[in-house]
């Protein structure tokens, strides 16, 4: 079953397509870091770093795409996960983004775009779960990429999956709509195979307990990293604060006999700690100073440990600097969740 890969990132997508027995052909990504990330770790991958606007504006562009991924007919799965940032819940406060006016939101339709050229048989489409929101940026974007779904012929279903639902260390949820040509079986989206609380309710099976950060960095034997140090006007607030919990220790509400904030007064990953004996909270691509989650040693997470707790194997190569791997990271889906989406969409191809 061979796929093709757009927005393909450093591979967590990748990964997971090719553990559940797609040959992934070819891959685009813009990012040159994550582009020798691919070639690290993907021997017979297709790697085209390139903006995908620009290979696929002519008229024969997807043709030309498919040719130099050395498809003999179309693709059996396209995959990928277009840039997040016009829907993700960081940095919502900007104005831009509530108004719905960040040019990265017109990357679903460079998707659908390809959807209807190509015409794979199947297809799995990664993002943010806040492009569901009822709201301005996300609502119209939406549904618009649904009826372009729609208008090149396939029918789908769509579901937000928690990562740490499927194996993954990381309560990382994601959504995914997943399709097939209209007459043919529609993917179904994986069920839950571990449980445990995530946002004050109770998910998945209980009795396999979600994977605990403390179980992903175990005997993992990470390299001393110079930025690892918590520094700024906040610098020592982590030695205090216990794992698992963040800022609101120090407010007046939680009885510290010296308030340094206000209850609710600054975000929830604010100065967050990990709790070794619960699944990671979502980590970002890009943190301020002081977002967490942060090492339950009052220190930030080294690369190594980051990459465990999305729950990439060890072996697996990340190129560039510690800040390149960190958005590699917080970019990428969790190979583990990837591969439960893309073992129910191998069924449907019998």
């Amino acid at each position: 079953m061979d796929a093709l890969s757009l927005f393909s990132g450093c591979g967590g997508l990748d990964l997971g397509m090719e553990q559940a027995g797609f040959n992934v052909r070819l891959a685009v990504e813009q990012d040159h870091d994550a582009c020798d990330s691919l070639a690290a770790n993907f021997a017979d991958l297709v790697v085209v770093e390139d903006d995908i606007w620009d290979l696929i504006a002519s008229e024969d562009g997807v043709d030309l795409l498919l040719e130099k991924g050395g498809f003999a007919d179309r693709p059996d799965l396209l995959v990928g996960g277009p840039p997040c940032k016009a829907f993700s819940k960081s940095g919502n406060w900007l104005e831009w983004k509530r108004m719905g006016l960040d040019p990265q939101a017109t990357l679903l339709q460079s998707y659908t775009h390809v959807l209807r050229k190509a015409r794979p048989k199947r297809f799995i489409l990664e993002n943010v779960y806040g492009l569901t929101y009822r709201n301005r940026a996300a609502g119209p974007a939406f549904e618009r990429l649904q009826k372009e779904i729609v208008e090149a012929g396939y029918d789908y279903q769509y579901e937000v999956l928690l990562a740490a639902c499927y194996g993954s260390p990381q309560k990382r949820p994601r959504l995914f709509v997943v399709g097939a040509e209209k007459g043919e079986p529609l993917p179904q989206l994986p069920e839950p195979t571990h449980g445990g609380l995530w946002e004050r309710r109770k998910i998945g099976p209980l009795d396999n307990p979600f994977v605990t950060s403390g179980q992903a960095l175990k005997g993992i034997k990470a390299p001393v990293e110079t930025e690892e140090v918590h520094g700024g006007m906040y610098s020592g607030f982590l030695d205090e604060i216990p794992p698992g919990e963040n800022y609101l220790h120090y407010t007046e509400k939680r009885g510290h006999p010296d308030p340094r904030f206000e209850w609710r007064s600054r975000y929830w990953n604010f100065l967050l700690k990990l709790n070794p004996n619960e699944a990671a909270p979502t980590i970002q691509a890009e943190p301020g100073p002081n977002v967490g989650p942060f090492h339950w040693e009052n220190r930030r997470l080294r690369a190594a440990e980051a990459q465990a707790l999305f729950g990439y194997p060890p072996e697996f190569k990340l190129s560039g600097s510690r800040r390149s791997k960190q958005r590699q990271l917080g970019n990428s889906v969790p190979p583990q969740l990837a591969k439960a989406v893309a073992e129910e969409v191998a069924k449907s191809l019998g």
